[in-house]
């Protein structure tokens, strides 16, 4: 039926991982190890030089950071001093290589990932985990990217934690 609408129910892993380290010292470690977006490759595509494109994101970073939101710059808002910042944090190629088995999968790429302080000095983590997010499509191609997303992605936050 055109114009219909349907919804349907999933089931999403949540994952945290917790630092002994300040949220400064995390998110420096964070963004050493995870560059910036380059945009160049657009402007590639833009100039109908697709090959050339994907030929410089094949040589790109496993993981980039899209962007960032600082969320606890809103808590002042309503009076509240923490520290948030959301990254978007993926790869373009990675994210071609699902969504033209899925156009829908381009709801969740990049990869939303907090990065919070905690009460007790440290700082965590959160994201929901690529396999199960991507999972609702049931296609194996893009499963099996998903797969690997998941791991680049803990590995880097891992690390990052240390």
């Amino acid at each position: 039926m055109a114009g219909g609408n349907a919804s349907t129910n999933i089931i999403v892993e949540h994952v945290t991982i917790s630092s002994s380290k300040t949220f400064a010292a995390t998110r420096a470690s964070l963004e050493e190890l995870v560059p910036r977006l380059d945009e160049r490759f657009l402007t590639l595509i833009q100039s109908g030089l697709a090959d050339r494109a994907r030929e410089e994101l094949e040589t790109a970073p496993a993981l980039s950071i899209f962007g960032y939101r600082d969320h606890g710059a809103l808590l002042a808002i309503a009076g509240v001093k923490q520290c948030a910042i959301q990254y978007d944090i993926g790869n373009p190629l990675t994210a071609s290589l699902m969504t033209r088995h899925k156009i829908s999968a381009a709801l969740y790429a990049p990869i939303r990932v907090l990065l919070r302080e905690s009460t007790d000095g440290g700082s965590a983590f959160e994201y929901d985990r690529p396999a199960s997010t991507f999972g609702q499509f049931h296609d194996v191609s893009v499963d099996s990217v998903a797969t690997k997303l998941d791991q680049d992605l803990e590995n880097v936050l891992q690390i990052a934690a240390r």
